[in-house]
């Protein structure tokens, strides 16, 4: 082991992983890095048990199926066990405060998963925990699978600095965090949604600021026609997420124009990168022929949500 890495395992034990904009570049990279090497550990039939005795609790008022797999199959690999803690069979959906379920919570175990809706619930946990807490997701944020989609873009282009990712749907989570993640590699990103689902304004400032000190550019438009030029990556998301149901109908008919399809696919570069976070909708924010055609990665970036995430948990807990 190096002294940098040496350095960096230092620098990130004990820490919390609420959102992106919290990390340095440097640190991202050392994360991407580490995950590289545990996916290949993991591919050569290798045991690596850092966390060997460890316990992760994982806290689910969002159902999924990435989410919980992907951390639950990790923690085991590493050496450790989860414990799946949905939020109707804890106190916490009881009426119990966030700041008592994190104390009690600090006494047993080592780490915390929580994947929930709003993103000030998990700030204070964190806040009272004193063991590390891991954004699964949040309506704000879902730093996790970015960290996997970096991981994935850089296996798939080589390098992260200069690429052109362009995401296009909904200005949800998942734009927020990828315009965030995007900015701090030096990469280059325009959010296409329509005028009424644009990223958030402090999400987007934010976005530009890291954008200025690492040679990226943060653009919006609603024209995803004229936004996939010469794109390197084109990335979807669903049109109405977890908790947007009731307006599923309404939005269908909003984002008509922005289904990613083999037309849509064909005005970027001749090399592009499909990515979707899935679960993936067929027929509506994207069309079969891409989600399953030879640009896609979506499998890839899916199997890096394991190898993100126990790169994560090493570095946290370990």
């Amino acid at each position: 082991m190096t002294t940098n890495q040496i350095q960096f395992q230092q620098a990130l034990k004990g820490r919390d992983f609420l959102k992106l904009a919290d990390y340095t570049k440097e640190e991202i990279d050392y994360l991407i890095e580490l995950a590289d090497y545990q996916k290949k550990q993991s591919k050569d039939g290798i045991v690596f048990e850092p966390l060997k005795g460890k316990m992760l609790g994982m806290i689910f008022e969002k159902s999924s199926t990435r989410t919980r797999v992907s951390f639950e199959t990790g923690i085991y690999q590493l050496g450790g066990m989860g414990i799946f803690l949905s939020s109707k069979d804890i106190q916490i959906g009881r009426g119990e405060t966030i700041a008592d379920t994190a104390q009690v919570l600090s006494g047993y175990l080592d780490g915390i998963m929580i994947r929930t809706y709003n993103q000030s619930d998990v700030e204070e946990l964190a806040k009272h925990a004193s063991i590390p807490v891991i954004n699964g997701l949040t309506d704000l944020y879902h730093p996790c699978q970015v960290l996997a989609d970096l991981q994935t873009i850089k296996e798939v282009k080589g390098v992260l600095q200069g690429q052109k990712i362009v995401y296009i749907g909904d200005g949800n989570n998942m734009a927020h965090s990828l315009m965030i993640g995007a900015a701090k590699m030096g990469m280059h990103i325009v959010t296409v949604t329509p005028d009424n689902y644009k990223p958030e304004e402090q999400v987007t400032e934010k976005a530009k600021k890291f954008a200025g000190e690492y040679d990226a550019t943060i653009e919006w438009s609603n024209d995803p026609d004229a936004a996939v030029k010469d794109a390197d990556v084109i990335y979807t998301d669903v049109w109405a997420s977890m908790g947007q149901e009731a307006e599923q109908t309404q939005r269908v008919q909003e984002f008509q124009q922005y289904q990613v399809n083999e037309k849509l696919l064909a005005k970027a570069k001749s090399d592009v990168t499909f990515m979707h976070c899935l679960p993936a909708h067929r027929g509506e924010e994207v069309s079969a022929g891409v989600i399953d055609g030879e640009h896609s990665v979506v499998f890839q970036q899916s199997e890096n949500r394991l190898h993100a995430q126990k790169a994560l948990m090493t570095a946290l807990m370990g």
